[in-house]
Protein backbone atom coordinates (compact mmCIF):
# COMPACT_ATOMS: atom_id res chain seq x y z
CA UNK A 1 0.00 0.00 0.00
CA UNK A 2 1.24 3.23 -0.85
CA UNK A 3 2.59 5.77 1.45
CA UNK A 4 -0.85 8.58 0.82
CA UNK A 5 -2.74 5.99 0.92
CA UNK A 6 -1.73 4.87 4.45
CA UNK A 7 -2.40 8.10 5.59
CA UNK A 8 -5.76 8.43 4.82
CA UNK A 9 -6.66 5.02 5.95
CA UNK A 10 -5.29 5.98 9.06
CA UNK A 11 -7.27 9.11 9.44
CA UNK A 12 -10.75 6.77 8.70
CA UNK A 13 -9.40 4.63 11.55
CA UNK A 14 -9.27 7.68 14.04
CA UNK A 15 -12.19 8.60 12.81
CA UNK A 16 -9.97 12.16 11.56
CA UNK A 17 -12.47 14.24 10.11
CA UNK A 18 -13.10 18.31 10.23
CA UNK A 19 -15.45 18.54 13.05
CA UNK A 20 -15.10 15.19 14.13
CA UNK A 21 -15.73 14.06 17.78
CA UNK A 22 -11.84 13.93 18.69
CA UNK A 23 -11.32 17.22 17.22
CA UNK A 24 -8.01 16.14 15.89
CA UNK A 25 -6.52 18.56 13.20
CA UNK A 26 -5.16 18.06 9.90
CA UNK A 27 -1.43 18.49 10.80
CA UNK A 28 -2.00 14.88 12.66
CA UNK A 29 -2.98 12.98 9.26
CA UNK A 30 -1.84 15.26 6.58
CA UNK A 31 0.62 13.76 4.36
CA UNK A 32 4.62 14.71 4.80
CA UNK A 33 7.96 13.88 3.93
CA UNK A 34 7.62 9.98 5.15
CA UNK A 35 5.56 9.26 1.67
CA UNK A 36 9.23 9.55 0.09
CA UNK A 37 10.54 7.24 2.42
CA UNK A 38 8.69 3.59 1.97
CA UNK A 39 9.87 0.81 4.63
CA UNK A 40 12.13 -1.76 2.95
CA UNK A 41 11.30 -5.50 2.04
CA UNK A 42 14.44 -6.46 2.07
CA UNK A 43 17.85 -5.26 2.79
CA UNK A 44 20.26 -7.87 1.58
CA UNK A 45 23.18 -6.27 3.76
CA UNK A 46 23.87 -3.67 0.98
CA UNK A 47 26.08 -1.12 2.46
CA UNK A 48 24.72 2.45 1.57
CA UNK A 49 22.09 1.31 -0.14
CA UNK A 50 18.12 1.16 1.32
CA UNK A 51 17.29 -2.11 0.29
CA UNK A 52 14.70 -3.39 -1.55
CA UNK A 53 11.97 -0.80 -1.56
CA UNK A 54 9.26 0.16 -3.42
CA UNK A 55 11.25 2.83 -5.32
CA UNK A 56 12.66 -0.71 -6.74
CA UNK A 57 10.02 -2.33 -7.94
CA UNK A 58 8.35 0.53 -9.70
CA UNK A 59 11.77 1.25 -11.43
CA UNK A 60 12.04 -2.13 -12.69
CA UNK A 61 8.64 -1.78 -13.71
CA UNK A 62 9.15 1.33 -15.65
CA UNK A 63 11.92 0.00 -17.80
CA UNK A 64 9.74 -3.24 -18.54
CA UNK A 65 6.69 -0.90 -19.55
CA UNK A 66 9.45 1.37 -21.59
CA UNK A 67 11.34 -1.95 -23.39
CA UNK A 68 7.75 -3.85 -23.99
CA UNK A 69 6.34 -0.41 -25.75
CA UNK A 70 9.32 0.18 -28.31
CA UNK A 71 8.96 -3.66 -28.88
CA UNK A 72 5.29 -4.52 -29.37
CA UNK A 73 5.08 -0.84 -31.29
CA UNK A 74 7.83 -1.34 -33.86
CA UNK A 75 8.84 -5.26 -34.28
CA UNK A 76 6.53 -5.01 -37.45
CA UNK A 77 6.93 -1.64 -38.84
CA UNK A 78 5.12 -1.50 -42.27
CA UNK A 79 4.58 1.44 -44.59
CA UNK A 80 1.28 1.94 -43.60
CA UNK A 81 1.58 2.38 -39.87
CA UNK A 82 -1.13 0.96 -37.46
CA UNK A 83 -1.83 3.17 -34.49
CA UNK A 84 0.74 1.87 -32.40
CA UNK A 85 3.43 2.47 -34.90
CA UNK A 86 2.12 5.86 -35.41
CA UNK A 87 2.56 6.72 -31.99
CA UNK A 88 5.97 5.57 -31.88
CA UNK A 89 6.81 7.51 -35.21
CA UNK A 90 5.17 10.41 -33.73
CA UNK A 91 7.55 10.41 -30.58
CA UNK A 92 10.64 9.64 -32.83
CA UNK A 93 9.70 12.46 -35.10
CA UNK A 94 9.15 14.95 -32.30
CA UNK A 95 12.42 14.17 -30.05
CA UNK A 96 14.28 13.95 -33.55
CA UNK A 97 12.75 17.46 -34.44
CA UNK A 98 12.22 19.06 -31.24
CA UNK A 99 14.99 17.77 -28.65
CA UNK A 100 18.36 16.10 -30.98
CA UNK A 101 18.57 18.42 -34.26
CA UNK A 102 18.35 22.06 -32.22
CA UNK A 103 20.60 20.86 -30.09
CA UNK A 104 23.11 18.78 -31.91
CA UNK A 105 22.17 19.52 -35.85
CA UNK A 106 22.00 16.24 -38.00
CA UNK A 107 25.24 15.02 -36.06
CA UNK A 108 23.05 14.09 -33.48
CA UNK A 109 20.73 12.06 -35.26
CA UNK A 110 23.39 9.08 -34.21
CA UNK A 111 22.19 9.75 -30.75
CA UNK A 112 18.34 9.83 -31.25
CA UNK A 113 17.89 6.29 -29.77
CA UNK A 114 19.43 7.46 -26.39
CA UNK A 115 17.48 10.65 -26.41
CA UNK A 116 14.37 8.15 -27.10
CA UNK A 117 14.84 5.84 -24.36
CA UNK A 118 15.87 8.76 -21.92
CA UNK A 119 12.39 10.64 -22.62
CA UNK A 120 10.44 7.20 -22.76
CA UNK A 121 11.97 6.16 -19.54
CA UNK A 122 11.74 9.63 -17.30
CA UNK A 123 7.98 9.63 -18.37
CA UNK A 124 7.16 6.35 -17.26
CA UNK A 125 8.83 6.93 -13.76
CA UNK A 126 7.32 9.73 -13.73
CA UNK A 127 4.02 8.67 -14.16
CA UNK A 128 3.83 5.85 -11.65
CA UNK A 129 2.89 8.64 -9.44
CA UNK A 130 -0.22 8.89 -11.05
CA UNK A 131 -0.86 4.55 -10.99
CA UNK A 132 -3.46 3.30 -8.37
CA UNK A 133 -1.25 1.12 -6.55
CA UNK A 134 2.07 2.80 -7.34
CA UNK A 135 1.01 6.25 -6.69
CA UNK A 136 5.14 6.79 -6.50
CA UNK A 137 6.58 8.88 -8.85
CA UNK A 138 10.13 6.85 -9.08
CA UNK A 139 12.27 9.95 -9.58
CA UNK A 140 10.84 12.08 -6.56
CA UNK A 141 14.00 9.66 -5.06
CA UNK A 142 17.13 12.04 -5.54
CA UNK A 143 18.97 8.79 -6.64
CA UNK A 144 17.31 8.01 -10.07
CA UNK A 145 17.56 11.93 -11.09
CA UNK A 146 21.09 12.25 -10.04
CA UNK A 147 22.39 8.67 -11.45
CA UNK A 148 20.61 10.02 -15.28
CA UNK A 149 22.17 12.95 -14.45
CA UNK A 150 25.45 11.71 -13.68
CA UNK A 151 25.39 9.31 -17.03
CA UNK A 152 25.01 12.63 -19.14
CA UNK A 153 27.48 14.42 -17.20
CA UNK A 154 30.22 11.43 -18.40
CA UNK A 155 29.07 11.21 -21.45
CA UNK A 156 29.39 14.67 -22.42
CA UNK A 157 32.84 15.18 -21.04
CA UNK A 158 33.91 11.50 -22.57
CA UNK A 159 32.54 12.89 -26.21
CA UNK A 160 33.63 16.23 -26.01
CA UNK A 161 37.42 14.91 -25.07
CA UNK A 162 37.11 12.42 -27.88
CA UNK A 163 36.14 14.86 -30.33
CA UNK A 164 38.41 17.42 -29.70
CA UNK A 165 41.26 16.63 -26.78
CA UNK A 166 41.50 16.98 -23.30
CA UNK A 167 42.98 20.42 -23.39
CA UNK A 168 40.89 21.99 -26.43
CA UNK A 169 37.59 20.71 -24.69
CA UNK A 170 38.22 21.57 -20.89
CA UNK A 171 39.64 25.15 -22.24
CA UNK A 172 36.23 25.78 -24.13
CA UNK A 173 34.59 25.14 -20.98
CA UNK A 174 36.52 27.29 -18.55
CA UNK A 175 37.61 29.93 -20.91
CA UNK A 176 35.22 32.20 -22.14
CA UNK A 177 35.84 33.15 -25.75
CA UNK A 178 36.16 36.79 -26.20
CA UNK A 179 36.99 37.55 -23.09
CA UNK A 180 39.89 39.92 -22.07
CA UNK A 181 43.04 38.45 -19.92
CA UNK A 182 42.74 40.16 -17.01
CA UNK A 183 39.25 39.07 -16.21
CA UNK A 184 39.97 35.75 -16.75
CA UNK A 185 41.12 35.10 -13.06
CA UNK A 186 37.59 36.39 -11.93
CA UNK A 187 36.01 34.35 -14.95
CA UNK A 188 37.56 31.01 -14.69
CA UNK A 189 36.58 29.82 -11.00
CA UNK A 190 32.88 30.49 -11.69
CA UNK A 191 33.34 28.75 -15.00
CA UNK A 192 34.99 25.41 -13.49
CA UNK A 193 31.91 25.50 -10.90
CA UNK A 194 29.63 26.58 -13.13
CA UNK A 195 30.15 23.71 -15.92
CA UNK A 196 31.53 21.18 -13.66
CA UNK A 197 29.72 21.04 -10.71
CA UNK A 198 26.28 23.03 -10.87
CA UNK A 199 25.60 21.56 -14.55
CA UNK A 200 24.97 17.86 -13.31
CA UNK A 201 23.57 19.10 -9.60
CA UNK A 202 21.02 21.20 -11.35
CA UNK A 203 20.02 18.55 -14.09
CA UNK A 204 19.25 16.43 -11.33
CA UNK A 205 17.69 18.49 -8.56
CA UNK A 206 15.41 20.38 -11.33
CA UNK A 207 13.25 16.46 -12.23
CA UNK A 208 13.41 15.48 -8.37
CA UNK A 209 12.24 18.84 -7.06
CA UNK A 210 9.37 18.85 -9.35
CA UNK A 211 8.40 15.49 -8.80
CA UNK A 212 8.77 15.84 -5.17
CA UNK A 213 6.62 18.46 -4.81
CA UNK A 214 4.07 17.61 -7.64
CA UNK A 215 3.47 14.30 -5.81
CA UNK A 216 3.22 15.92 -2.14
CA UNK A 217 0.64 18.36 -3.66
CA UNK A 218 -1.57 15.76 -4.67
CA UNK A 219 -1.56 13.48 -1.42
CA UNK A 220 -2.16 17.13 0.56
CA UNK A 221 -5.55 17.02 -1.66
CA UNK A 222 -6.49 13.31 -1.26
CA UNK A 223 -6.02 13.63 2.50
CA UNK A 224 -8.00 17.13 2.67
CA UNK A 225 -10.98 15.98 0.97
CA UNK A 226 -11.36 12.84 3.36
CA UNK A 227 -10.56 14.97 6.21
CA UNK A 228 -13.43 17.82 5.00
CA UNK A 229 -15.91 15.15 4.74
CA UNK A 230 -18.15 14.58 7.28
CA UNK A 231 -21.58 13.42 7.14
CA UNK A 232 -21.98 12.70 11.24
CA UNK A 233 -21.31 16.54 11.69
CA UNK A 234 -24.76 17.14 11.83
CA UNK A 235 -26.65 20.12 10.03
CA UNK A 236 -25.66 22.60 8.13
CA UNK A 237 -21.57 21.24 9.14
CA UNK A 238 -22.74 18.20 7.56
CA UNK A 239 -23.15 20.36 4.10
CA UNK A 240 -20.34 22.63 4.58
CA UNK A 241 -17.87 19.44 5.11
CA UNK A 242 -19.14 18.02 1.89
CA UNK A 243 -18.82 21.35 0.19
CA UNK A 244 -15.47 21.82 0.99
CA UNK A 245 -14.60 17.81 0.27
CA UNK A 246 -16.06 18.58 -3.25
CA UNK A 247 -13.61 21.48 -4.01
CA UNK A 248 -10.39 19.35 -2.57
CA UNK A 249 -11.77 16.59 -4.77
CA UNK A 250 -12.32 19.15 -8.04
CA UNK A 251 -8.57 20.37 -6.81
CA UNK A 252 -7.04 17.20 -6.77
CA UNK A 253 -8.54 16.24 -10.21
CA UNK A 254 -7.59 19.20 -11.61
CA UNK A 255 -4.28 18.94 -10.33
CA UNK A 256 -3.69 15.24 -11.25
CA UNK A 257 -4.15 17.05 -15.32
CA UNK A 258 -1.71 19.54 -14.42
CA UNK A 259 0.65 16.70 -12.91
CA UNK A 260 0.90 14.50 -16.03
CA UNK A 261 1.59 17.42 -17.92
CA UNK A 262 4.51 18.46 -15.61
CA UNK A 263 5.44 14.92 -15.76
CA UNK A 264 5.70 14.90 -19.52
CA UNK A 265 7.51 17.78 -19.38
CA UNK A 266 10.12 17.60 -17.00
CA UNK A 267 11.02 14.35 -19.32
CA UNK A 268 10.97 17.16 -22.02
CA UNK A 269 13.18 19.94 -20.35
CA UNK A 270 15.98 16.52 -18.87
CA UNK A 271 16.53 15.26 -22.76
CA UNK A 272 16.47 18.71 -23.92
CA UNK A 273 19.34 19.46 -21.42
CA UNK A 274 21.09 16.55 -22.12
CA UNK A 275 20.81 17.06 -25.76
CA UNK A 276 22.25 20.78 -25.64
CA UNK A 277 25.25 19.32 -23.54
CA UNK A 278 25.97 16.78 -25.89
CA UNK A 279 25.62 19.24 -28.55
CA UNK A 280 27.97 21.23 -27.07
CA UNK A 281 30.44 18.50 -26.62
CA UNK A 282 30.10 17.91 -30.79
CA UNK A 283 30.59 21.22 -31.42
CA UNK A 284 33.30 22.76 -28.57
CA UNK A 285 31.33 25.82 -28.29
CA UNK A 286 31.48 27.15 -24.70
Amino acid sequence: MSADVRTISLAAEENCHIFGENQCGFQEVSPGIGLFFPEPWASFGLPLTSGFTKYTVLLVLSVLLVMAFWFFTTRKAKIVPGRGQSIAELLVAFIRDQVVRPGMGKAGDKYLPLMLALFTFIFVMNVMGLIPGAQLPVTSNLAYPAVLALFVYVLWNVIGIREHGFGSFVKGKVVPSGAPVWILPLLVPIEIVSNFVFRPVTHALRLFATMLAGHLLLAVFAAGGFYLFNLNAGGLLSVVSVGYSGLSLLAFLVFTGFELFIMALQAYVFVMLASVYIGEAIEGAH
